[in-house]
């Protein structure tokens, strides 16, 4: 979604609407793939959303007709460790994202605006150690420095028991080891069987990759992370240039 299919100010144009119909005449699945939140991804498709399949939380979760597709929990040991890891980094926001709501302990409001972006169902705690009512699908990590530089190296001891991704310039996400948009796509093709030679996908970011694996028809954006370009067969214009929707045109 962010720096892929939606523009530099985060919005859908309104030429998809007319490629998605296009697309579903000839009975094209379409799904959008994001480390975005179910609830939210649902709002950014009004009117279509029987029609899409949602990957949602960086492949934790997959839904399609209000039924759950893939779940990928996290171990609630293991999550309020890591909770408490971040609580020990200076100038780092942490959000728990469950099924049911994300989960915030900060209520600045530029910290609460910047959630509101990707997050439609959010709430306020004291403490997000004592949320235990919902499945823990991520915990993500809002690091305005950086998260590339600043908080991966904190949390890269933890990749060969977890998805450590860098999904955007301050984000980086915590998520269980099979919980990643690569393995999810694969749970969709083999549930609408379609095979990854039927299969095309874009993206721009470190939580991309895997899920490039999983198509023939792979596209990095031009605005793309070079590791992303390395993963993708193929490339497409930048995202403030319709990369991807020039794509599907020609599709």
């Amino acid at each position: 979604m962010d720096g892929t299919l939606l523009d530099p100010n985060h919005k859908l144009s309104p030429d998809f609407f007319t490629i998605f119909n296009r697309m579903r005449a000839k009975g094209i699945l379409f799904s959008a793939a994001s480390g975005r939140q179910y609830q939210n991804l649902y709002n950014c498709f009004p009117g279509i959303q029987d029609d899409i399949i949602f990957i949602a939380e960086n492949g934790s979760y997959v839904m399609y007709q209000g039924k759950e597709l893939h779940v990928q929990p996290m171990e609630r040991d293991v999550t309020r460790n890591l909770l408490k890891r971040t609580k020990e980094l200076p100038n780092v926001l942490t959000i728990l994202c469950g099924k049911k709501s994300a989960y915030i302990d900060n209520a600045d409001p530029s910290f609460v605006e910047r959630l509101s972006m990707y997050y439609d169902e959010y709430t306020i705690v004291d403490d997000i150690l004592s949320v235990d009512n919902d499945d823990f699908l991520k915990i993500a990590i809002c690091d305005l420095s950086g998260s590339e530089q600043n908080t991966y190296p904190h949390f890269s001891e933890y990749r060969d028991e977890l998805q450590v991704k860098v999904s955007g310039n301050v984000w980086l996400d915590l998520s269980h080891k099979l919980a990643h948009k690569g393995r999810a796509l694969d749970v969709v093709q083999r549930k609408f069987g379609v095979t990854p030679g039927h299969t095309m996908v874009f993206g721009d970011y470190l939580n991309d990759v895997e899920m490039m694996g999983e198509a023939h028809f792979s596209y990095a954006m031009e605005n793309a992370h070079p590791e992303v370009k390395k993963a993708a067969r193929f490339t497409t214009s930048s995202n403030d240039n319709r990369g991807v929707l020039n794509i599907l045109e020609q599709l």
